[in-house]
């Protein structure tokens, strides 16, 4: 089975408890979490050799974040330690109408400061199929997009299979680059493009006319949206694109298409009703189809897979997906009532 590298960053995530406000109790829930951390998680979850490369300061926090890491059986041996600090997010978790908010204190982090050369790309890459990164971790800082930038053309060079999940995060981009001026840069070193419609508007300036914002998605626009990417980067062989109809913050519809320039897909539909946490559930989806592209046969299977991995994630507190091989093939084989297991 293939052995996978994750980069970016990995902070420190605050929620408050349940579905409260800010500070509505003097209490924080403290776990981690990161868009390439909760792939590598996933990965490994399924089975798979899963590394996960970062920049992390030497003290207890970062120590602790790493231990979490090892409990789910992530290679976290070629972390670099350095920097003065971890990321931290904070997370208030929406209900009904009203959203979830996450407010961002990661300025100066480890990775953040991290510049080329900081990383032994030789040691990261031996024996490595497949390289993941997103659009976050080029947004948090210039020198963390000319090591992202160092990343792909290392990995391109050793003829990896190259993942990015587009990840537009508008909080992110203040150091006097926008996400359009990086992106497309960065894609052209991309072999497999994950994204919903926003991400292709804002991370390439490709787009396809939709309400996104209306709750409902009108799915014949999103064959020509793929076609576009895929005409625009000649390396991609797989864009696939999720498909999220939030119709409030506890109940949405969760579909996903991929075009493989052989064919145009679409998964199966769940309703998530009563979610229970959707922070991770783009992670959870590139993780699932990931899996997907390594040990099925067909496109259209591993897109399912990565769906229905998705689905299962908004049910689960926390970035970490928790689910197994057996839990995801059981909910795409029809087994979604939720009755109890004896």
């Amino acid at each position: 089975m293939a052995k996978v590298v994750t980069f970016g960053e990995i902070m420190l995530r605050l929620k408050a408890p349940g579905r409260e406000k800010f500070l509505q109790s003097a209490a924080f829930e403290a776990t981690y979490g990161g868009g390439e951390a909760n792939v590598a998680v996933s990965l490994a979850n399924y089975g798979m050799d899963a590394a996960f490369v970062t920049v992390l300061p030497e003290n207890e926090i970062a120590d602790a974040c790493i231990g979490e890491l090892r409990r789910f059986g992530v290679d976290t041996s070629m972390i670099v330690r350095g920097g003065d600090r971890i990321g931290v997010y904070y997370l208030e978790a929406g209900s009904v109408q009203r959203p979830s908010k996450v407010i961002y204190d990661r300025a100066n982090s480890s990775i953040s400061r991290a510049k080329p050369g900081d990383i032994d790309w030789d040691t990261v890459f031996n024996g490595v199929e497949w390289f993941h990164i997103t659009g976050i971790t080029p947004a948090i800082s210039e020198s963390a997009r000319l090591l992202s930038m160092e990343s792909v053309k290392e990995a391109s060079k050793r003829e990896i299979t190259i993942s990015c999940d587009f990840n537009f995060r508008n909080k992110l981009w203040k150091y006097g680059k926008s996400a359009t001026e990086v992106m497309p840069e960065l894609v052209k070193y991309v072999n497999v493009g994950i994204a919903n419609e926003e991400d292709c508007q804002k991370s390439l300036g490709i787009s396809e006319e939709s309400d996104v914002k209306s709750g409902y998605l009108d799915v014949s626009k999103y064959e020509a949206l793929s076609n576009k990417v895929l005409a625009e980067f000649p390396s991609l062989k797989y864009m696939a694109i999720t498909l999220r109809e939030s119709k409030s913050a506890d109940h949405n519809g969760w579909s996903a298409c991929i075009n493989d320039r052989k064919g145009f897909y679409l998964s199966k539909k769940y309703e998530m009703t009563h979610i229970i946490d959707r922070v991770g559930g783009g992670d959870s989806f590139a993780g699932g189809l990931i899996y997907g592209l390594n040990n099925y046969d067909n496109t259209e299977d591993a897109l399912n897979f990565a769906v229905a991995a998705s689905c299962l994630k908004h049910t689960i507190s926390g970035d970490f997906n928790r689910v197994s091989v057996k839990d995801v093939q059981g909910l795409m084989g029809g087994d979604g009532s939720g009755r109890v297991q004896r």
